[in-house]
């Protein structure tokens, strides 16, 4: 039965609704069955003697077919359905020579369905055409009249070598979710707090990996050790070295430690196992709220914000240069005062650097000024809203990992 207003139909090895295309055999197995059993099949063509031998062909393959006669028609089939395989004709009732129409649909089609591989179809092919095809997504092409022989050996090789590859990317998907968990696994599973400490954090990786990390150590009652750092790249080599980097940070940061001596032994381990061309940003900061005082070291990091109870706000950024490039290099400390009421905030580039619909940046002007804002909330809540205001900045669109973790002092 065709649906209204789409020019598709669905069949058992069939189109229905079309003339001249013949009988569903009652032997046939029903559609339930072949969707089940055999490879599912796409096939547009505007002319219906064409789509006939084509079923006629296909039919006695076990392959499952629904045959469309217009471009609106295979983009609705394909937004409804999921399909092993398209064959579609290049040509159709607005252009019948060029292509052009075809072309197009290709590009939308791609919009669509990104893994889906594609035959093209065309009475007036040339290389100029096929490669056109090719670069706008197609596998095969097929110039007309064709030979049943040909045909079917290609479609025999491209819905194989498509399940091939989605058996390959359901493993690789797998391994990626059960290092996304792995990864997941190393930051902590619960913060840290004093009396006088509330800390509050979130971990947002862009894609399946990530190489943001954030750690929150403690260190009796009144000193926490705090960490954040970005690892330059994206994916599994970042993520890798995100995890040997806080393997590092929790084997140097002791309690005695202090900035500069965390930020120079992680450095010396991971340049003796950073991939060439990557690097590290990193800060560690000390909170003793005890004593009131605050000290951190900063590799290149983007510069944690400390704001007063009064809306002051101070950017931290003494220490150094990106670890992981210079065996050598030396870190500087900074020591400022604490005070009740002070909020810190720490955060990866992919809250600053995330983006507008009209590719504005959120910018660490815009955080200080909401951070400011919002200083009376104590660390969830102010990292709540704080993220809520980026997320809604940005449309829920993150093309780099983003972190950003609050603490908050009474």
């Amino acid at each position: 039965m065709p649906v209204p207003g789409s020019g598709f139909w669905q069949g058992s090895g069939v189109a229905r609704g079309l003339p001249s295309l013949g009988h569903l055999d009652e032997t046939v197995p029903s559609m339930s069955e072949h969707a089940r059993t055999y490879p599912r099949i796409l096939i547009a063509d505007d002319q219906v003697d064409v789509l006939e031998a084509l079923r006629l062909l296909l039919s006695q393959h076990d392959f499952h077919l629904d045959l469309v006669t217009s471009p609106g028609a295979v983009l609705d089939a394909l937004r409804a359905q999921s399909y092993d395989l398209l064959v579609i004709d290049l040509n159709y009732s607005r252009d019948t020579t060029s292509g052009e129409e075809g072309l197009e649909l290709l590009s939308r089609i791609r919009g669509v369905d990104k893994r889906l591989p594609i035959i093209v179809m065309t009475a007036w092919g040339d290389i100029d055409l096929a490669v056109n095809a090719m670069r706008r997504g197609a596998r095969s092409f097929v110039q007309k009249p064709w030979d049943n022989a040909t045909l079917l050996q290609i479609v025999h090789r491209e819905v194989a070598d498509a399940h091939a590859a989605r058996q390959h990317e359901g493993a690789r998907e797998r391994e990626e979710h059960e290092a996304l968990l792995v990864q997941r696994a190393l930051l902590p599973a619960m913060l840290p707090s004093t009396d006088r400490v509330e800390i509050a954090a979130s971990w947002r990786p862009a894609a399946g990996f990530g190489g943001d990390c954030y750690d929150a150590l403690p260190f009796g009652s009144d000193v926490i050790g705090l960490s954040v750092a970005d690892v330059a790249g994206k994916g599994l080599p970042a993520a890798l070295l995100m995890c040997n980097l806080q393997a590092a940070v929790r084997a140097f940061a002791r309690e005695s430690a202090t900035g500069h001596e965390v930020c120079e032994s992680v450095n010396r381990l991971l340049c003796g196992h950073m991939i060439s061309g990557r690097f590290a940003t990193f800060c560690y900061l000390r909170l003793d709220s005890l004593r009131g005082r605050l000290s951190y070291a900063n590799a290149g990091h983007n510069p944690p914000l400390l704001i007063r109870a009064n809306g002051e706000t101070q950017w931290l950024t003494v220490g150094g240069t990106v670890l992981g490039v210079f065996p050598e290099a030396q870190y500087h400390d900074e020591e400022v005062e604490l005070r009740a009421g002070d909020r810190l905030v720490l955060y990866t580039d992919g809250i600053t650097e995330a983006t507008s619909e009209d590719d504005i940046e959120f910018g660490e002007t815009r955080l200080a000024r909401c951070a400011v804002r919002d200083r009376s909330l104590g660390a969830v809540d102010l990292h709540a809203r704080l993220l809520k205001e980026v997320v809604q900045f940005a449309g829920d669109r993150f093309e780099d990992d983003a972190t950003l973790m609050v603490a908050s002092l009474t």
